[in-house]
């Protein structure tokens, strides 16, 4: 098993179709500058509400990923 050293960044996902959405939509846009990601935590989840109903979701996520040798 080799030594891994992560570097931890904070990320906010946004989506109107679910919190899976959001989550994707932040890795997705974190991956276009962010190389060799390896995990994700949902630390928070949050709402927006619109006349009465949910209109978008909201993650705070952390990342995980390798720095470079």
């Amino acid at each position: 098993m080799t030594d891994h050293v992560y570097k931890i960044l904070e990320l906010v996902g946004s989506s109107d179709q679910g919190i899976e959405g959001a989550i994707q939509n932040a890795i997705a846009r974190a991956g276009a500058t962010i190389r060799d990601m390896r995990w994700f935590e949902v630390v928070q989840t949050r709402g927006h509400i619109e006349n009465g109903k949910v209109a978008s979701y909201q993650v705070t996520l952390k990342v995980g990923f390798t720095l470079e040798r």
